[in-house]
């Protein structure tokens, strides 16, 4: 038996504080944040010689000594370090031990264990094994015997093995090589010398199928999907997942497996196996492959896409077992080895050891970068710098119970600055930082502090925004707006984590105030009110811009006052406006964009202006199809412009790369030839996309791009 509490230890705390430098004192962050040691137990070991003789091992998450009170007349207890042992005579009896474990701020975690000590054989040993169920050939132990303190497991793979020792009750494991028949022998020791034993010929398996989903694939608009296979888009249509091809006479076969209600393609002893579209697909507008794999026994997979004019070109992608592979395989692979993809009618999958193996399949389709914004909630927004800006009542929109103040906006400046991201795919993200508000709920102080987990900003997540219903919701664990304790069926930590929470929305100020509502349960409701930002500072003309003006980010000049949105940049973190930073050559202006592309984006991360934020709707014409723009970057990749109209059409965006480094060059862009050709993009334009660094090959750092200076002639 356990029991569990934490104690923080006053004493070492101001110890701890005194110890500090001149430069350090005040800052006590490091408490806040500090968590108490976890998963803290102590392992027995005993003579079999009867002398009562038992070795303390203590082993925790987190602490750095231990206090061991032996639970016998001994008056004090003896203290010992992180992977220490202490050994102690005990009488004939049964014993509570207590382990302290104290983290480096003194922190405590209190654990009781049972000990027994007895001089008699150990009698009624029962023994459990089982394959562990998320683990593969994974299996666990437990034994519980009369008169027992120890046992020790013999699992049977080698001669001559060195056990697994647990406590009475507790539990060993042991992952095997290979599956197949093993003797496991089970030896329950006390302080006797006799001992008791179990031996058993057990068979171990393998988990041969996955225990959870594929990643689940972000929102896109259906002009930016080809899905051959995924729940998440709409698959095209008449596609046969099992051709005869002949491959039946290899060995393999074909199922659709279900996992909880989540279908999977299912090719078992995976020699060869085709897809058979139908009719021929036109993938020459996509731009990436995405496939998931997850596999227990194949360690390749070639995969081909079939054109019907040039014949097939293959991939191999190398696979790591009991876990979802996922990959982004981009199609200039494929064209680059003389592939068409605008007649793509068939897949092949060829597998590695020849039909030796089983592999699952989700989320097969073709991709290419966002060609329209999702809503007009697309951008950053920040929770009002005002008092009410967060309240809680018994009745919609009421903040009588608690409401925030002018004072909180200073006293939780780490919530505050906290953003709630947009972004144009239909992706969201929480932005927190270092620090953001945290309440005792999640085990700690209420007081600034990291993130903790799930509520940390690294949530995979979504929105929806649905302008009738008037609701806006956000997808994924650990995404919230507002605060992270308030969803749909309660308050944390009273009801489980959710993975989607709704509020109702009221937009206003020209879309620019965001009020949200939402009932936590039944007669309690939190609202919150959000400002979008758009401005990092930058100033700007506010008249009315038209096309013959620079777009200079100038105070005196446009676009510093515009909303600009980021997209496909990991966290997003907004466009800013900067001092020049090199302020020679042809740009000698004041103020330029910046915008850092994480290596954790996508390649076509970008930024836009908000729609209708340039205040003006043109077609192409001879006067204004030929864009520039001036560019100052550290590595020599493609730039992207991109026209889009207010439905969000658009055509393929225009690349061209740089050819200098650290210093102004002017890149020119050609859009005459669309100049009345009908199709999205040539007219009623007001959004224009800048791709600063479209890198298809990957980044291996963060790359940091000004801009400035876009022109129209």
């Amino acid at each position: 038996m356990k029991t569990l509490k934490y104690i923080l230890s006053a004493v070492l705390l101001i110890a701890i504080v005194w110890s500090c430098t001149k430069e350090e004192f005040g800052n006590t962050n490091f408490v806040s944040t500090a968590v108490a040691p976890t998963n803290v137990t102590a392992l027995y070991n005993i003579t079999q010689d009867n002398t009562g003789l038992v070795t303390i091992t203590p082993n925790s998450e987190g602490a750095v000594t231990y206090e061991i009170y032996y639970g016998d007349s001994t008056p004090s207890p003896v203290k010992l370090d992180q992977g220490k042992s202490i050994s102690h005579i005990y009488g004939e009896g049964n014993y509570t031990v207590k382990i302290v474990a104290i983290g480096v701020t003194g922190l405590k975690t209190e654990v009781t264990q049972d000990l027994v000590v007895s001089f008699k054989q150990p009698e009624n040993l029962v023994v459990t094994i089982t394959n562990d169920l998320a683990v593969s050939k994974k299996v666990n132990v437990t034994a519980s015997a009369d008169f027992a303190t120890v046992f020790d497991v013999y699992f049977g793979e080698t001669l001559n093995e060195t056990p697994v020792t647990a406590n009475i009750g507790g539990t060993a494991s042991f992952i095997y090589q290979n599956t197949g028949i093993y003797t496991i022998r089970v030896v329950a020791r006390g302080a006797a010398i006799v001992t008791t034993e179990y031996t058993v010929d057990f068979e171990v398996t393998a988990i041969l199928q996955p225990l959870s989903s594929a990643p689940t694939p972000i929102n896109r608009q259906a002009t930016d999907v080809i899905s051959i296979y995924s729940a998440a888009y709409s698959n095209v249509a008449g596609i046969n997942y099992n051709p005869d091809w002949g491959q039946s006479g290899q060995g393999s076969s074909y199922a659709e497996f279900n996992l909880n209600g989540d279908t999977m393609l299912q090719y078992i002893n995976l020699s060869y196996q085709g897809i058979d579209f139908g009719a021929n697909i036109d993938a020459s507008s996509m731009e990436f492959l995405h496939i998931d794999v997850w596999t227990a026994d194949v360690t390749a997979i070639d995969i081909f896409p079939i054109s019907a004019s040039t014949g097939e070109q293959a991939i191999q992608k190398q696979l790591v077992a009991d876990g979802w592979n996922s990959f982004d395989i981009p199609l200039s692979y494929f064209t680059n080895l003389g592939l068409s993809m605008a007649d793509i009618f068939q897949f092949k999958f060829v597998g590695t050891p020849w039909a030796g193996g089983t592999v699952f399949i989700d989320n097969l389709y073709f991709y290419k970068s966002p060609s329209v914004t999702s809503s007009v909630l697309d951008g950053t927004w920040k929770i009002a710098s005002e008092a009410g800006a967060l309240k809680v009542g018994p009745t919609y929109g009421d903040g009588s119970w608690w409401s925030s103040s002018l004072a909180d906006v200073t006293t939780r400046a780490c919530f505050f600055d906290d953003t709630y991201v947009f972004n144009a795919d239909g992706s969201f993200n929480n932005v927190l930082g270092a620090d953001t508000w945290l309440e005792a709920w999640q085990g700690t102080a209420d007081a600034c502090g990291t993130p903790v987990a799930p509520y940390d900003g690294l949530a995979a997540a979504t929105y929806l925004y649905d302008a009738v219903a008037g609701t806006v919701t956000v997808n994924g664990t650990g995404a919230y707006l507002g605060i992270p304790k308030a969803n749909n069926t309660g308050e944390l930590p009273n009801v489980a984590v959710p993975t989607s929470i709704t509020y109702d929305i009221v937009l206003s100020n020209n879309n620019n105030t965001m009020d949200l509502v939402i009932e936590v349960g039944s007669g309690v409701f939190w609202s919150f009110k959000l400002i979008r930002q758009g401005n990092s500072g930058g100033g700007g003309n506010t008249g009315v811009y038209d096309l013959t003006l620079p777009i200079d980010f100038e105070s005196t000049g446009f676009g510093a006052s515009w909303v600009w949105n980021v997209f496909e940049n990991s966290t997003n973190p907004a466009l800013e406006f900067v001092a020049n930073p090199s302020a020679s050559g042809i740009n000698l202006s004041s103020t330029v964009a910046k915008i850092t592309a994480l290596q954790a984006g996508q390649p076509w991360v970008g930024t836009e202006t908000a729609h209708g934020e340039m205040g003006i709707n043109w077609d192409l014409s001879t006067s204004n199809s030929i864009i520039k723009i001036m560019v100052y970057k550290t590595v020599i990749s493609d730039v992207g412009i991109k026209l889009v109209n207010p439905a969000g059409g658009a055509q393929v965006e225009i690349k061209v790369a740089n050819t200098k480094i650290n210093q102004w060059e002017e890149l020119t862009f050609d859009f005459s030839a669309r100049i009345g050709n009908g199709l999205d993009g040539s007219t009623n334009i007001d959004q224009i996309v800048v791709f600063p660094d479209f890198d298809l090959a990957g980044r291996t750092q963060d790359n940091v791009v000004y801009f400035d200076n876009i022109t129209f002639q």
